[in-house]
């Protein structure tokens, strides 16, 4: 009886497949393309993983500019975009990245140093996933077709900027404000590291450019985005002589100090004399829809990736902001101008001599005659500038 049954239930099984044809198959996601499909801007899908969020009105906020710059020239739709804000360098980075995957994401970018192990073992379990990481070193050493790293040549910009504070020095010294010995520069440093040091060393190298008198002092604030911790930071140099503040650091607070001081600042990431337009002179600044458009067209157009990739001034990869007239000493557009042009056609070197340093990793001393210079962007696109020069002062060694 048990057999007749199961025979009956078989049977019984056979004609309904048969009534209702193939077994269905699971439908497909409908936001991301089927296997097989071509990747288009239609419907591509782009993700984002940022160390804080557009509102530090730094170098998120910049990044984020580009991101939406990218996806205009590109014609893809926000929707097709997810950004992961406020990730740190910690497991959270793992678990973004992993639901970016989920979501279907065909090209992942990460913007911040920390990023980078999390990204390499993803690019490692993900090989039809391409990854691109902003600020790191790995990508040409991991072995990985599908992991590349990326930054701009943001030393040209910073130098720029250091010339513009080094004419404002001279002309607080011309007018008797200070005295030569008294041209100090005060730095807030996010951290002690390469990325950093290039900065702070191409904005000294373009202050004493036009100002041979000019010193800097530095404290590192241990943290790329400490609004607070930033401001208390840019006082402290204040407090220990700086005149002129700069910085490498997320948030418009040392502008606003050094305002607040009734003394003269110049920033990074965004136009900051919106914030303290008595005194910031100029800003650094970074296009990074250049990369964002180049590397998703790579993706579209089933093109590789540059493993390491570093444009600058001449591409428009980086660029100062407009000159804040109100406060800029008489005739810095036209030197800027002039050594813009300079950068352009390659008769100007950020990292010319003379100049020594110590490394400050190795504490070997290096000496860089006139007429030589560090090609700073030549072996990969991470700044890897790493020496304290003759006359940086780091307050917190």
């Amino acid at each position: 009886m048990k057999k007749l049954l199961a025979l009956i239930l078989a049977l019984v099984m056979v004609l309904s497949f048969a009534a209702c044809g193939e077994t269905p198959e699971e439908p497909e996601n409908p936001e991301t393309p089927s296997e097989g499909e071509e990747l288009t801007a239609e419907n591509i899908k782009i993700g984002f993983i940022h160390v804080s969020d557009p509102s530090d009105m730094g170098y998120t906020y910049n990044h984020d500019l580009g991101t939406w710059k990218m996806a205009e020239n590109l014609g893809i739709s926000e929707d097709q975009i997810i950004n992961k804000y406020n990730i740190g360098e910690d497991e959270g980075c793992a678990t973004a990245i992993e639901e970016l995957v989920e979501a279907g994401c065909d090209i992942i970018f990460a913007t911040s140093f920390g990023h980078g192990d999390y990204m390499t073992e993803a690019a490692a379990n993900h090989p039809e996933i391409e990854f691109c990481h902003a600020t790191g070193a790995q990508a040409a050493g991991s072995g990985l077709s599908n992991y590349h790293n990326y930054f701009t040549s943001i030393y040209e910009a910073r130098y720029l900027a250091g010339v513009a504070a080094g004419l404002k020095l001279n002309e607080m010294i011309e007018n008797g404000t200070i005295t030569a010995d008294e041209a100090v520069i005060g730095y807030v440093a996010a951290f002690y590291f390469e990325e950093v040091i290039s900065g702070f060393s191409a904005f000294y190298l373009g202050a004493r450019s036009v100002c041979p008198s000019a010193t800097m002092i530095t404290l590192k604030a241990d943290s790329w985005s400490d609004p607070v911790k930033e401001g208390q930071i840019a006082q402290s140099l204040i407090d220990q002589g700086a005149v002129i503040i700069s910085q490498h650091s997320d948030n418009p607070s040392p502008a606003t100090t050094a305002e607040a001081a009734g003394l003269f600042h110049c920033g990074y990431n965004s136009d900051m004399a919106e914030a303290a337009p008595k005194a910031s002179i100029i800003s650094a600044r970074a296009d990074w829809s250049i990369y964002l458009t180049y590397a998703v067209e790579c993706v579209l157009n089933g093109e590789e990736i540059a493993t390491d990739w570093c444009k600058g001034f001449s591409e428009g990869a980086n660029f100062v902001s407009p000159l804040n007239t109100a406060v800029a000493a008489p005739g810095t557009q036209e030197k800027l101008d002039e050594i813009a042009a300079g950068l352009v056609d390659g008769s100007v070197h950020v990292f010319a001599g003379p100049w020594t340093g110590v490394h400050v990793w190795t504490g070997e001393a290096f000496e860089c005659a006139e007429g030589e210079w560090v090609d700073e962007s030549k072996d990969q696109s991470a700044p890897y500038f790493g020496y304290i020069l003759e006359g940086i002062t780091r307050l917190d060694a």
